[in-house]
């Protein structure tokens, strides 16, 4: 049984930052691409960002966190980061961390995920 625990979210002030973490169990983490996605209110569940397996030489983001939000992961602690500088209020939202299908390097559609967190709610305040 696959198990993802988001833990690291919060109320901070615009400009602030936060780090999420995603501790995984369950299975092989190191060969499993990782991803952050979010949703805010009365919108849909938006890609964040997502790192490949093994040593996660490929990272992908999101436009509109480019240059402020870093992915990373631990595979001895079987767990993903989300280090998020320069909080801006639209980054607020509830945020799901998720578990590629197999065989997928780094997908950006939320079908290629099999596995998802019980997400943690980030809020920015002007």
């Amino acid at each position: 049984q696959v198990q993802l625990v988001e833990s690291g979210g919060g109320l901070v002030q615009a400009g602030g930052s936060l780090r999420l973490s995603c501790a995984a169990s369950g299975r092989t983490f190191s060969t499993y691409a990782m991803g952050w996605f979010r949703q805010a209110p009365g919108k849909e569940r938006e890609f964040v960002a997502v790192i490949s397996s093994w040593s996660g030489g490929i990272r992908k983001y999101v436009d509109s966190v480019k240059g402020r939000f870093t992915i990373s992961r631990d595979n001895a602690k079987n767990t993903v980061y989300l280090q998020m500088n320069t909080l801006k209020p639209e980054d607020t939202a509830v945020y799901y961390c998720a578990q590629g299908r197999f065989g997928r390097t780094a997908p950006e559609d939320p079908s290629d995920y099999d596995y998802w967190g019980q997400g943690t709610q980030v809020t920015v305040s002007s």
